[in-house]
């Protein structure tokens, strides 16, 4: 018997490398047309026709590598779903009940800053780095 998937809200989340930063604000910014979201040295968020893409410099955009995002490493590329919370607490109890290793345990990060959210990181068998989130407030999503 299948239990039914988790129900997540209508935004995808994919982070993906990019050689330089500038360039890839032009090209998602100004030539595709994407409102810019929060931003350091290593990362761009976009809104992109309302789904959560973040762009992160990579010395080599094919590899899989960390980079840094409120103080820890995130590995870069990964995919996910930003679900609400209870469809996400659901997912955290059931991933640990399978006994599925965490890259990065459930948790919450940018506390107390705009897009306040719990996160989670794995990866799937074939290596496949996963990050399921839920914000507190999902307006806040796309909050520079």
């Amino acid at each position: 018997m299948n239990a039914a998937a988790p129900r997540a809200i209508t935004q995808f989340h994919l982070a993906f490398p990019v050689r330089d930063l500038d360039e890839a604000r032009r090209f998602y910014g100004e030539v595709i047309g994407c409102p810019q979201g929060r931003s350091d040295v290593n990362y761009q968020d976009f809104d992109f026709f309302g789904h959560h893409l973040v762009a992160h410099i990579a010395d080599d955009p094919g590899a899989l590598h960390d980079s840094r995002f409120d103080g820890e490493a995130v590995p870069v590329p990964h995919f996910g779903m930003n679900l609400d919370r209870n469809a996400w607490e659901t997912l955290a109890r059931r991933l640990k009940t399978a006994g599925v290793p965490f890259h990065e345990e459930p948790h919450l990060r940018l506390k107390g800053k705009p897009g306040q959210h719990v996160t989670m990181f794995l990866f799937d068998p074939s290596g496949n780095a996963l990050e399921f989130k839920s914000f507190d407030d999902p307006e806040q999503t796309f909050i520079p």
